[in-house]
């Protein structure tokens, strides 16, 4: 459905430290520079920090959630962790379980360098 998820930076070296260290943990290959921007390439999905190109600072957005994927609840805390010491903000509660039954989800929830809300998740495998 998504061809790619790009965000703003006002600090682009904050950033790219940030996701180098959370999606690194997930598998993928440090960020690639192009111009203004780094992009990160895993399993058959394109994300992407850049600097605003109307030259206005980058702001997170209120109400958005980027989720990115972990295959166990260990990648997801070791993610989670790897992007807090690389200069990210816990907020919500502590990483962990939530939901029922129904839909059962480990959630880890964070704020990159230029606040934008970020979510570690790793669904079961259904029963």
């Amino acid at each position: 459905m998504f061809s790619h998820v790009m965000l703003g930076a006002n600090d682009l070296d904050a950033s790219v430290k940030f996701y180098n260290a959370l999606l690194g943990t997930l598998g993928a290959k440090p960020g690639v520079q192009d111009r203004h921007r780094y992009f990160w390439r895993h399993a058959g999905s394109t994300f992407s920090v850049t600097m605003p190109i109307n030259g206005e600072p980058a702001t997170a957005a209120n109400g958005f959630t980027l989720g990115f994927a972990a295959e166990s609840t260990d990648q997801a805390l070791q993610a989670y962790e790897a992007a807090l010491a690389a200069g990210g903000t816990a907020i919500e509660d502590a990483p962990g379980w939530r939901g029922d039954e129904r839909m059962k989800l480990f959630l880890a929830y964070l704020r990159d360098p230029a606040g934008n809300k970020v979510c570690v998740m790793h669904r079961p495998p259904k029963a």
